[in-house]
């Protein structure tokens, strides 16, 4: 019996695709730098990024530096975009969303939230209207570990006490999540409703067909028995 729902945060229960992008691309348009220079040297710290040993400016100033290209005035300019972007994110929550959460609740449901996330996402994620309804909130920014290691989704179910067997976990597909929660013996759905939304070379993950399809928030309690 499933006595709990896990979900991914971006491209889950949010996406970034919605209102003002902000992507690497758009990044090194503004800073006026070649755009597989920026992200060959954006993506050198981005395991710092999300673990935790570096915040966002952290890491933005560690790219940019590789690149000798960092003044106060280049970070203030991404970051202040990153956060309007990321503000539009999570103001753009679907109601589906709202509504799928709230009769998980009704229902008894747990729920819990694992997301691979930099310092400014984590900050959104604890100030949105969503971080009410998490029993549980693993974050790779906070936990110092990051999807597909077992270890960020063993701690989940330690805080929940639950076995692998009580869990539905439900993501897009990326950062092979889909996989790391099956391994472990919880039932796996990918989410297909912000799919339409993506465009390349942004695109998380391919549909997957051995697992469980979802093409709208409500199916996910398809899935439940």
């Amino acid at each position: 019996m499933i006595k709990a729902v896990v979900f991914d945060m971006f491209e889950t229960l949010v996406t970034l695709f919605k209102g003002r992008t902000y992507f690497s691309e758009n990044i090194a348009e503004d800073l006026g730098i070649p755009v597989d220079t920026f992200r060959d040297a954006w993506h050198k710290t981005e395991l710092d990024r999300t673990i935790g040993m570096y915040t966002l400016e952290d890491g933005l100033r560690k790219s940019l530096e590789m690149l000798d290209a960092c003044t106060d005035e280049a970070v203030e300019l991404v970051v202040r975009k990153r956060r309007e972007g990321l503000t539009d994110t999570f103001n753009s929550i679907p109601d589906e969303i709202i509504n799928l959460l709230t009769e998980l609740k009704k229902r008894g449901i747990l729920i819990g939230v694992i997301s691979n996330c930099f310092s400014d996402e984590c900050e959104m994620i604890h100030n949105s209207k969503l971080f009410p309804f998490f029993d549980s909130a693993k974050l790779s920014y906070e936990q110092g570990t990051f999807k597909p290691n077992p270890v960020i989704f063993y701690r989940m179910l330690d805080e929940l006490g639950l076995e692998p067997n009580e869990c539905l976990y439900v993501g897009d597909g990326g950062s092979r999540e889909l996989l790391a929660a099956t391994a472990i013996g919880m039932k796996a759905v990918q989410a297909e409703w912000f799919r339409p939304l993506a465009f390349e070379p942004h695109i998380p993950c391919p549909v997957m067909m051995e697992y469980d399809q979802a093409e709208k928030p409500a199916d996910v309690l398809l899935y439940l028995n």
